[in-house]
Parts: structure tokens; sequence; C-alpha cells
């Protein structure tokens, strides 16, 4: 692929759940000062679809997935998700649109202070504005159910482990039924078998909550695990997409060195 050209889908991929645009992404660029750190961003993820996004540190991925959720404003090109132009939102528009995508940071972003149940109920009651205390407990105990972790309600973040952590995090941004999903480095920090444990809950969860997610990864093995398509960021273009085993497969130079150490 030349690095200027459109992010298409080949031929002969995979069915995916439905055909559905969900986020389309056409000429975006974006700089900080002189830095251009988007080039010329094309991409399509279809509903129900796991895109995983590989490269480098500094390449723009993280830029990317703020744009989408109209933290920041790109310098040109074109944004839609589920079927508005984040550009032209007004800020009411961007708090509604941002009920419908969950963000899972690196670290979890838990509250230390909060039990684990007040950090699931939060963003029912913030963000839903959920009040009976019924429907919260059911929520509760269903997402903890889903992440393997029905029985840490109750406990502080500080008594987790990181993989714990992870799984609530992931629980928290669930609890809302998102119908985007964005992660970023959602493994980044574990060892490699919490890492898999992590990678494969992403993949359950995306099955049974039905979730187009964009996911953000250094990680080899998550990126195998979770991705229907995986598109790879050198200086600030995508400049290869496909399966993990197409772009395994690739006589791509660049491609072939993010895959060297893949067996």
């Amino acid at each position: 692929m030349e690095q200027n050209a459109t992010v298409i889908m080949p031929e002969n991929a995979s069915p995916k759940p439905s055909d559905e645009i969900v986020i389309s992404i056409k000429g975006l660029k974006k700089s900080f000062g002189s830095k251009n750190v988007l080039k010329n961003i094309n991409l399509q993820v279809r509903r129900g679809e796991n895109v995983v996004v590989l490269g480098r540190s500094g390449q723009g991925k993280s830029v990317t997935i703020q744009c989408i959720v109209g933290a920041l404003t790109p310098d040109e090109g074109t944004l839609e998700v589920l079927g508005s132009e984040v550009s032209q939102m007004n800020e009411k528009e961007l708090k509604e649109l941002r009920t419908k995508i969950g963000f899972l940071f690196q670290s979890g972003a838990l509250y230390d202070s909060m039990t684990v149940r007040e950090n699931l109920e939060f963003p029912l009651t913030r963000v839903l504005k959920i009040k009976e205390q019924t429907e919260l407990d059911e929520r509760v105990k269903e997402v903890l159910e889903s992440v393997g972790l029905g029985d840490a309600a109750d406990k502080l973040p500080s008594d987790l482990s990181g993989g714990m952590r992870k799984r609530i995090g992931l629980a928290r941004t669930l609890i809302v039924k998102p119908e985007i999903m964005l992660y970023d480095e959602p493994t980044t920090g574990l060892d490699p078998i919490t890492s898999r444990e992590i990678s494969e809950l992403v993949l359950d969860m995306q099955k049974k909550y039905k979730t187009t997610s964009i996911i953000i990864t250094h990680d080899m093995q998550c990126a195998r695990i979770t991705a229907d398509r995986v598109v790879i960021m050198e200086d600030g273009v995508y400049i290869a997409e496909g399966s993990f085993d197409e772009l395994l497969h690739s006589e791509n130079e660049t491609v072939k060195d993010f895959f060297k150490d893949v067996s």
C-alpha cells in the first residue's frame, strides 16, 4: 500500500457481523506546532469489528482515538462516528456521543478511594443518571461476573492485582453498554499470562456486548487474539492493513519488522 492511499477492505476479508460503518475517517491530519503527527489517516470500521492499530511510540495512535471522541480537533479531513461528523458537534452532542463510547486507559483509571462497587456505580449515576438501587446492583453484578470477578465488589483497587484492576477498568467501561470501545494499550505492564487473559477477555466482551472496537497495542499476542483486522501506522499514516496472518506473511520490509519476533 502506498503511504497516502486510502485503506480499503480486502475483497476476501472474512464476513463481519455487519456491513454498517460506525467509524469513518478520511484524510485526517493533525499537527502540534511544527510536528505533523497525523499526515493522512483513512480508515473505516464496521459495526462489531475489532480493529487493532500497531505502531511505534509517538506515531499518533492515541491522537487518532482522541479525535474520535472529540477531545482533539483535526486540522484537516473528516471523521464520522455513528453517522455524525465529530468536528461539527456542539458540547451537548459530544457529551451524548461519549456516552456511547467506552475508553479503557492504560492504567484502568479507577478511583482509589472508592470500592469496586462504587467505581462501577459512578458512571451509572453520573452518566446514565440511574438512581434505582436495584438496577445499580443488577448492572454491577452482571458486569463483574462478565469479567470473572463476581466477588470483588467490596474490595478497594489497592487490594487488587494489576490484572484484576484491568478487569475492573474494563467492567466500568462496559457497564454503560457502549456501542464503541477504544482500548489504549490494554495489556501494558502485565505478565504474559495475564496479558493473554485480558486479550481473551476483550474478545469475549466483543462477542457478549456486540461492541465495535479500536485497540491500540504494542503487544503482538494481544493483536493476534483480538483482531479481526490489523492496521500498521508508520510516520503518521497507515501503511498496511489486513488480517493478522496476512500481515504476518507480508513481503513489505516495514511490516516484516513488526512481525519479526512472532512465531
